[in-house]
């Protein structure tokens, strides 16, 4: 049996498990995450900036269908789910009662979940997640691959970043980059300067960069979402940057070697701000959320203290800890012996920093 069928056997397992536990007869999946999670990496988007895809799985005891119209069949049955087992229902892209035919007939008697409320379906968005968030040795191998090859190519962009250059021409050839690797840049923030300061979300505008840069990217392949965040400074780096930039990577390693399988996700975000105490930035974390569970989702929720959820072996993480002027992000997975940052730029400057007696190498500001 095949890598992917052997993925899509467990992937059918743990959604026909949750089935019985919610008394349902078939699953309807739509979104375009959900979409790439159950099919290990398989893509039914047309439209990036949308959450839908334009097909649809449906799961039921015995089978599984893709239903989507007579545009996108061809494509997707050729180009994504061919020989894994699906049985094409399809209908005119004109008819817009058809979808809705289909399912009914697949489905009859049945009490239908689904991931965005389809028409005379459950609404099980919510309870849906966790089926994800424990990866596959499949799945681990393929981010793993992302995170190398983004990582790797916007650090190498970071490096031929010049002053002069608007947040704009950053932002682009960051994307250029990402998409000539088959890579869609999910979220792109770019920073010039004081903007780095006043905001934590700073969509790229016109401005130009002077002295300092700050590039945030969440890239997205095969359905899976790496982030991380990089600084350059032109010049020497002035000590109150350099004084927050060790502070904040100080609490980041606080985030990372406490995320591992079983801890309380809670647990390891008040121990994170204790290191923001205890560096001396105790209320800087109220800026701005402190990221959380990732993978098929930028992030599937955001930690705070009174979240009860456990890490589970495998979970992916982005935690993103920030102190005005600066930040420290990357992507994890909490494996069973380690918990491995697989985005880690090739070639960048990086500091050692501890944590409970334990280390970790975190990225610098890069000096240009």
């Amino acid at each position: 049996m095949s890598d992917i069928l052997k993925e899509l056997k467990e992937k059918e397992s743990r959604v026909r498990s949750f089935m019985q536990r919610e008394k349902l007869g078939a699953v309807l999946l739509t979104k375009q995450n959900n979409f790439a999670w159950f099919t290990g990496g398989k893509d039914n988007h047309v439209v990036t900036a949308s959450e839908m895809g334009v097909a649809s799985i449906l799961i039921t005891k015995n089978e599984k269908f893709l239903i989507t119209n007579n545009i996108e069949a061809p494509r997707i049955m050729d180009e994504e789910l061919k020989n894994m087992g699906f049985k094409l229902e399809h209908y005119p892209w004109h008819d817009k009662e058809a979808k809705t035919d289909i399912i009914s007939s697949l489905t009859d008697g049945m009490e239908v979940g689904s991931d965005d409320g389809y028409s005379g379906t459950k609404d099980i968005n919510n309870i849906l997640g966790p089926l994800r968030y424990s990866l596959t040795s499949y799945e681990i191998a393929r981010y793993r691959a992302l995170g190398r090859l983004s990582s790797r190519k916007v650090g190498e962009l970071c490096k031929k970043i010049k002053p002069g250059n608007t947040e704009h021409e950053v932002a682009g050839m960051v994307a250029e980059s990402l998409l000539s690797e088959g890579i869609t840049p999910h979220v792109l923030l770019i920073a010039a300067d004081e903007r780095i300061k006043k905001y934590r979300h700073p969509i790229p505008t016109d401005k130009k960069i002077k002295k300092y840069v700050m590039v945030v990217v969440c890239a997205r392949k095969w359905g899976l979402i790496a982030s991380w965040t990089r600084l350059v400074h032109f010049g020497r780096i002035p000590d109150d940057l350099r004084k927050r930039h060790t502070a904040v990577v100080n609490v980041d390693a606080a985030f990372i070697l406490n995320t591992r399988p079983g801890r309380v996700v809670g647990d390891i975000f008040d121990g994170a701000l204790r290191a923001y105490r205890e560096n001396g930035f105790a209320d800087e974390w109220r800026l701005h959320h402190q990221g959380g569970p990732t993978g098929y989702a930028g992030r599937d929720y955001v930690g705070t203290s009174s979240e009860k959820q456990k890490v589970l072996l495998n979970q992916a993480f982005a935690w993103n800890p920030s102190i005005t002027g600066t930040k420290s992000e990357d992507t994890i997975i909490a494996l069973e012996d380690k918990t491995e940052v697989i985005t880690a730029t090739p070639n960048w400057p990086t500091v050692r920093t501890t944590w409970n007696g334990k280390s970790i190498t975190r990225p610098d500001i890069l000096e240009r």
